[in-house]
């Protein structure tokens, strides 16, 4: 039979800030509304977030960036610069905005990009829509009120309000109407 090994005896954690979680990279440009909930492991820098919304686990959000009341950010999403989310979003793990429809790391000289080398094309997505996991959004998409995007779709175009879509590219499946928006 095996001797049991002696315990150790435990180390006290590492006192933190009153309000600071661990690895949080917050910066002092965040404009952060009431009861807001973010979760370890995010950058947050120059963006608005509303009350009562939450910010999942390894999710940056960029400069310029708004997100309304009461919405839910999933855990490894990227939300860039251009991006409006409007109120009562849900937002899947792992989506991926993109702000520029031709990306370049050089000029055609060879020197490198610069913020004025490129434009950033604006991104909205609409009060109470929902965005499943694995989706990416091009730059200048408008995610209609209510629409629905399947998991891992690709949005090329807009989509209309309460659309449901998927697909690469993302196509129509069918509208909602009002009343089954609770049960689909």
């Amino acid at each position: 039979m095996k001797k049991p090994s002696p315990k150790r005896p435990r180390r006290p954690a590492a006192p933190l800030a009153p309000s600071a979680a661990p690895l949080q990279q917050i910066a002092p440009s965040v404009k952060l509304g009431r009861d807001v909930k973010i979760y370890g492991f995010t950058n947050l820098y120059g963006c608005e977030i509303g009350d009562d919304s939450r910010i999942g686990t390894f999710v940056e959000v960029q400069k310029g960036a708004r997100i309304g009341r009461r919405c839910k950010i999933s855990s490894h999403t990227f939300i860039c610069e251009g991006v409006t989310i409007e109120d009562e979003v849900f937002i899947g793990h792992n989506v991926t905005f993109i702000n520029d429809m031709f990306p370049q790391a050089t000029n055609p000289d060879g020197s490198l990009q610069t913020d004025s080398d490129w434009k950033c094309l604006p991104t909205r997505i609409c009060r109470r829509a929902a965005i499943g996991s694995s989706v990416t959004i091009l730059a200048g998409v408008t995610v209609g009120e209510g629409a629905l995007v399947g998991a891992g779709s690709v949005v090329t175009k807009d989509v209309p309000p309460q659309a449901v879509v998927a697909g690469n590219p993302a196509r129509v499946l069918r509208v909602r109407t009002p009343s089954a928006r609770a049960t689909t």
